[in-house]
């Protein structure tokens, strides 16, 4: 199925690795012109070097997700270099660390998770919507988790509080700005065999897997897909959604 993705450009935040990686190229297999952003800036080169390798037209430009500058910044580059921004793949993100319970968990900690998660995805947002406004069109995906659509984990309040702000803004956005032909929805992604899960243990990979209804992890490949058809023009009446991608586990039960 083409999925009309030829001549979109798409931005996606911490794209030198993992799932920002596997969006990368899953867009850019369909055509899109791809800018990565990360924080490491010799990974998203060698990042985008690798795209370019496999026929991608891909960008790395380095800068703090977390930064309104760099995301107003980086957004009008690409509009400059490409003349329009279509997509949006909010990806940025921190592994969970430290967990503790609430009584416990450090303030700074908590500012941190929100900072990174939630208040990246609000200002690359909302650098985006501009342009996708000038054009007519707009697809803007946020990365939930199933934390949040598990009900939380104790010992991971920040997280699971980052990741439900993330549904209530997409869920809002969506509404103010469905009518300009822009869609806003999220994944909440299970676990997925990134570099981070496969440093895993043996012992904590098969407890991961056995404790999953399909039996493995989800790959990267698999998120990817979901979130280029979400790009596409075939989805267009899909907003406000979030879609969860956990092989059916639905909680986040360590027993």
């Amino acid at each position: 199925m083409d999925l009309g993705l030829s001549n979109r450009v798409a931005i996606i935040t911490g794209g030198a690795q993992g799932l920002g990686l596997a969006h990368a190229r899953a867009l850019g297999a369909e055509g899109a012109t791809v800018v990565l952003n990360d924080l490491n800036a010799d990974a998203v080169a060698q990042a985008a070097e690798q795209l370019a390798s496999e026929g991608i037209q891909a960008e790395g430009w380095s800068g703090d997700a977390t930064d309104p500058v760099v995301a107003d910044e980086t957004v009008a580059r690409a509009v400059a270099t490409f003349g329009r921004v279509d997509i949006l793949v909010n990806n940025a993100g921190i592994g969970v660390r430290p967990a503790a319970p609430v009584e416990e968990l450090p303030f700074d900690a908590w500012q941190r998770m929100l900072h990174v998660h939630l208040d990246s995805t609000f200002l690359w947002s909302r650098a985006a919507v501009k342009p996708m406004r000038a054009n007519g069109f707009g697809r803007i995906i946020n990365t939930s988790s199933m934390n949040f659509t598990g009900g939380g984990r104790p010992g991971v309040a920040h997280y699971s509080a980052a990741k439900a702000g993330i549904v209530g803004l997409t869920q809002t956005m969506a509404k103010e700005v469905g009518g300009a032909g822009i869609t806003v929805n999220a994944i909440a992604p299970g676990y997925v065999a990134t570099e981070l899960i496969v440093q895993f243990s043996p012992d904590m990979i098969h407890r991961l897997e056995s404790q999953n209804p399909v039996g493995r992890l989800c790959r990267p490949d698999e998120v990817a897909a979901l979130v280029s058809f979400l790009c596409s023009g075939q989805a267009g009446f899909i907003n406000g959604e979030l879609i969860c991608m956990d092989g059916g586990r639905r909680d986040f039960y360590w027993g």
